[in-house]
């Protein structure tokens, strides 16, 4: 597919105007062990002093060895867990949960199993003060005609497959339209064929100037972050980073892009080295 454009980098969307949405200044995360038989009580340093920039549109993929900081980032970044340092949104301080910010999570309980698809999607637009029933249905029906779920409105959520779930989800995260989608694995925990096809869904809508989106991606998948990311970042236990640069393959990606291999075989050896 030609997403992003034929024959265009992937990282050309993370143009230097770009806008700074998210900026991390010296985030730093430490649980209390303190209740843990044989831990040393100094607390568990899962982030020090970490800073990120990310900008308007950018797709940051981040790669990362288990227990390095990946998804305890994105609750930071989401407002779901106290921590040091600041964390801005368009320069404003948030420290709690808000719609301008989205987590779609990698497996299938986000949805809520009473309520149709519908509902579901319409449940976070009723939270943030739209009441219009017509409009519910229009912003709805919008997200869902976008992920490729048209005519299944009235569906449970036990009646669909675990792609179609995660369509949803992303659907009801697009319909807030949020300044930042953050995204933990959402396809973890799919078989390779509904991987690709969503892989490529998104793909399509991170390009789709309708939606402006801009989404921070966790992955363990090097393959999957070269594919997706403009830019893409690697984490070191501790919660520093390794690596965040823009990705130099041009799309639409395939294992036979020119410089791929090298690219592959780069990051896997600062994975396995963080």
């Amino acid at each position: 597919m030609d997403e992003a454009g034929p024959g265009t980098a992937a990282g050309d969307v993370d143009a230097a105007d770009k806008p700074v949405v998210l900026e991390v200044s010296h985030l730093t995360k430490i649980f209390d062990d303190s209740q843990i038989p044989g831990a040393d009580g100094m607390g568990n340093r899962v982030i020090v002093d970490l800073s990120l920039q990310v900008r308007k549109n950018d797709f940051l993929c981040i790669l990362g060895p288990s227990g390095c900081g990946k998804t305890t980032l994105l609750r930071c970044i989401g407002g779901f867990e106290n921590f040091e340092g600041k964390i801005r949104i368009n320069g404003i301080e948030r420290r709690t949960p808000g719609t301008d910010r989205i987590m779609v999570f990698q497996d299938y309980n986000q949805l809520f199993p009473w309520k149709t698809v519908e509902k579901n999607i319409q449940y976070g637009l009723k939270l943030k003060g739209i009441r219009d029933k017509e409009e519910l249905r229009r912003l709805s029906d919008h997200a869902l005609e976008t992920v490729g779920l048209s005519g299944y409105q009235k569906y449970y959520p036990h009646q669909l497959s675990g792609g179609m779930k995660q369509r949803v989800a992303i659907a009801k995260a697009l319909a807030l339209k949020p300044e930042i989608i953050l995204m933990d694995e959402p396809f973890a925990a799919l078989d390779a064929i509904t991987r690709n096809t969503l892989q490529q869904e998104l793909l399509r809508i991170s390009a789709d100037q309708d939606w402006d989106c801009t989404i921070i991606f966790i992955t363990h998948n090097i393959q999957e972050a070269i594919v997706l990311g403009t830019r893409i970042m690697v984490m070191e236990k501790g919660g520093t980073i390794a690596v965040n640069e823009k990705n130099p393959i041009r799309r639409p990606v395939t294992p036979a892009s020119e410089g791929y291999g090298a690219y592959w075989n780069k990051l896997h050896a600062a994975l396995y080295r963080a």
